[in-house]
């Protein structure tokens, strides 16, 4: 009875450890993927920073006036040319 309850808590204690082992390698693998992620976001949040500071250049009034008028060939209407519509 006792070499039985030997092997018992032999079989225990190594499936215990093979869990520990198991449990770290797990955590480390897990850890590797999270830093990655984490720099991933961070190149993505430098990109999108970027991205809006393009965005509001842009945007920006003088430029898109400045757009009108040499792309589009666009100008003010003289005062003549204005008609009020009611």
């Amino acid at each position: 009875m006792g070499a039985l309850f030997m092997l018992t808590l032999l079989a225990a204690v190594l499936a215990s450890a093979l869990g520990v082992v198991w449990t770290r390698h797990e955590s480390r693998v897990l850890f590797v993927n999270l830093t990655a992620l984490q720099n991933q976001r961070d190149e993505l949040n430098i990109e999108y920073g970027k991205l809006e500071l393009e965005q509001a250049t842009y945007a920006e009034p003088r430029r898109i006036d400045d757009e009108a008028r040499q792309k589009l060939g666009m100008f003010d209407p003289r005062p003549q040319d204005i008609r009020l519509l009611r």
